[in-house]
């Protein structure tokens, strides 16, 4: 195989990461616009959550059983105790404020809302030293400017109307809207969200410094998604005593939402999740969440005839910019020595320090051996 072969197969492998990402945020947004509308039709938001991670967990520990069982690292007190504290702050907190902020505004609303993420993430992975910035280096500025323009361009989304676009397949269509009186509550859902956007920026923090030493990602996924079940069935039965008809899961619209929920924005995102920012970070996987918002408006236009205006077409376009700087911030901020490996270690690097490549043996690439 010639080197231009392999240089395809590198570029191949860096646009994995954007690959997965992008269809990550289309799982997300799928769940929202679901989930909003079970949500004000009487689904209980504690069980939910509980039933969620219960079947996220059942997905994937058979794969983890199989795949990584004879490559378990050991299970130390410091990262038993990382688990059950990612189990509380994504599965339990996050979720349990988000989607009590979902019945108090709108999926839109909470969509918007949530892409405050990246800045929270980022600050914190500064703080946390898992982000590097020289403020005078010109990759480093566009990490940070990225971010603020990314942030900046889903409140342009949310904040700018403009006039409306009249799309031709939302022509002779009405939007309907949730008949629940949101107005009175849409201060207190915000507060609800933002906590657990920060809630959520903590978390993706903590399984970035996990996953260095705990690289089992289907495994570690499983035992997250079992301690959110766990802790979340604790919180159920403490915000829900007595309550025992929350439990029963009803066949049809529930049941599909909680599947849905479980196996795509649980276990197979917290899977891809962590595979990402094992390789590229916090910063580079919150950087995706505002294109949920944009996902969510077009598909609410073909699917609810919601009109789209051209504020949130500007915002759109706003967020891509803004998401290009930190990409292309982040691949600038990759060392260097990794750039100038051969061909062969580099795809030898991506495809997890593997010892042989086509037959032949690619020696281990270390930090410290590529200086």
């Amino acid at each position: 195989m010639g080197e231009g072969d392999y240089s395809l197969r590198v570029q191949i492998m860096q646009a994995k990461p954007i690959l997965a990402m992008v269809l990550m945020q289309f799982g997300f947004a799928g769940l929202n616009i679901i989930a909003k509308y079970a949500l004000d039709a009487g689904m209980n938001n504690y069980t939910f959550i509980v039933y969620r991670h219960a079947i996220a967990a059942a997905a994937m520990a058979p794969f983890a059983i199989i795949l990584e069982r004879k490559k378990w690292p050991g299970m130390s007190f410091s990262i038993f105790g990382k688990i059950i504290l990612m189990g509380l702050l994504e599965p339990v907190i996050d979720q349990n404020l988000y989607y009590l902020g979902m019945q108090n505004t709108t999926a839109t609303f909470t969509s918007a809302m949530s892409n405050i993420i990246p800045a929270f993430t980022f600050l914190l992975a500064l703080v946390l030293r898992l982000e590097k910035v020289n403020p005078r280096s010109l990759h480093s500025q566009a990490k940070v400017v990225g971010t603020m323009v990314t942030v900046g361009g889903a409140m342009l989304m949310t904040l700018v109307k403009g006039p409306a676009l009249h799309l031709p397949w939302t022509k002779g269509r009405q939007y309907h809207q949730s008949s629940t009186n949101q107005q009175q509550h849409t201060i207190r859902g915000a507060l609800m969200i933002t906590a657990g956007c920060v809630s959520w920026a903590c978390f993706m923090n903590l399984q970035a410094n996990t996953v260095k030493s705990y690289p089992a990602h289907l495994s570690l996924t499983t035992l997250i998604c079992l301690m959110g079940a766990l802790e979340g069935t604790l919180v159920t039965f403490a915000m829900e005593r007595g309550n025992v008809s929350i439990w029963i899961l009803h066949k049809g619209p529930t049941l599909c939402v909680v599947l849905y929920g479980g196996i795509v924005s649980s276990a197979i995102a917290y899977y891809i999740q962590g595979v990402v920012m094992k390789e590229k970070g916090p910063v580079f996987a919150s950087a995706f969440n505002p294109l949920s918002m944009i996902i969510i408006a077009i598909l609410s236009s073909f699917i609810f005839a919601e009109e789209l205006y051209l504020g949130r077409i500007l915002g759109a376009v706003v967020i891509i910019i803004g998401l290009y700087l930190v990409l292309w911030g982040k691949r600038k901020d990759e060392p260097e020595r990794v750039q100038m490996m051969p061909i062969d270690q580099q795809m030898a690097r991506m495809n997890g320090n593997a010892e042989t490549l086509n037959g032949d043996s690619v020696k281990k690439v270390t930090p410290v051996e590529c200086v």
